[in-house]
């Protein structure tokens, strides 16, 4: 089954469905040479309700709310020189219409004149910092248009060029060589605006293989920095149990991933790493043979606390709203379902 990355509930944009029939596409110029522009940072309305994301398609809940409530209160207390940093972790949220809208709201309900004129302050400061960032980011997009690119490129048939879906594993295996060639700093939420961009274009185009195939691209980014972030983690606090500083846990943290090494030394953990290194087809195969077979590692209780770990650790580490946190949540959620279902 493939994932259907649509966000029509953060579970439509990493949902699981049988493979369509084997077709094949093309990838007109204009598809990429259109999407690499640092417009896709700002959402109209219209730009709301056609993104491929949830987050982008709907009203925010209470909880979510909550989060941007949070973001404000921080953002707002920010030092001035903490703010642009702050902005370009999290562009898509902070630039929404929404955003401000609740910046007004709070303004609007705040009874002391002070915190009004503050809310008032942020509000104008952040319109100039959102500028600013994005006018630094245009170049780093059109890099991260480029990424996307060859990793979509690496998917293509190497002797027609033609794209045939569903993939193969040899397709998705190069997909995957493709994108751990990229450095971690890479696969940033510009890499995800570029993937979100060019996903929604192929829909618009009615161009379903292409969107399958961006569909994959996000499938193996989240099991890619997933694993990164795991072993980071891991080298962080054995640093930190040791002594050493943070030059150190990098160094330890990419000879492991190098490597191919489990972060953690159990059979949970390397059960685990596996199906994040696989193709999400294979996960019902793997999970039970990992699980229930002869040779099985782990439990499958041993297995969720594993998974469950991994996403308090990582993804709880991840700034709030971020499409990073969103992908990378619903990819574990996904993969508890399915240990969960054995």
């Amino acid at each position: 089954m493939r994932f259907f990355l649509l966000f029509t509930h953060l579970s439509a944009c990493l949902a699981f469905a049988p493979p369509a029939s084997l077709h094949t596409i093309t990838l007109s110029p204009s598809f990429t040479s259109t999407q690499s522009s640092s417009s896709s940072l700002y959402l109209s309305d219209n730009d709301r309700r056609q993104s491929r994301f949830e987050g982008m398609q709907r009203e925010p809940s209470q909880d979510e709310l909550s989060i941007m409530d949070d973001m404000i209160t921080k953002l707002s207390s920010a030092k001035p020189y903490e703010l642009p940093n702050a902005v370009s972790r999290a562009i898509r949220v902070v630039s929404s219409p929404r955003f401000f809208l609740r910046i007004a709201e709070r303004a609007d309900a705040a009874t002391d004149p002070d915190e009004k004129e503050r809310l008032s302050a942020f509000a104008d400061n952040l319109v100039n910092t959102i500028q600013a960032v994005v006018s630094m980011t245009e170049d780093s997009l059109d890099e991260r248009a480029k990424d996307v690119e060859r990793v979509v490129k690496a998917a293509s048939e190497p002797e027609s060029g033609e794209f045939l879906v569903p993939l193969s594993k040899e397709r998705v295996d190069a997909m995957r060589v493709e994108m751990e060639k990229l450095e971690i700093g890479d696969l940033n939420e510009g890499f995800l605006s570029t993937v979100d961009a060019w996903m929604n274009k192929a829909h618009q185009d009615g161009m379903d293989g292409m969107v399958t195939i961006m569909q994959n691209v996000l499938q193996i980014y989240a099991g890619l920095v997933i694993s990164r972030a795991r072993f980071q983690l891991q080298a962080n606090v054995g640093a930190a149990i040791s002594g050493e500083d943070q030059s150190a846990a990098d160094a330890v943290a990419a000879a492991a991933v190098s490597e191919g090494d489990s972060p953690v030394n159990t059979a949970a953990s390397d059960l685990l790493e596996q199906l994040l290194r696989a193709d999400t087809d294979a996960w019902d195969y793997e999970i039970r043979k990992g699980v229930n077979g002869e040779d099985s590692q782990c439990t499958k209780d041993q297995l969720v606390t594993e998974i469950q770990r991994t996403m308090e650790g990582v993804i709880l580490g991840l700034e709030n709203g971020s499409m990073a946190q969103r992908v990378q949540a619903e990819f574990l959620r996904e993969l508890v379902t399915r240990v969960e279902a054995v």
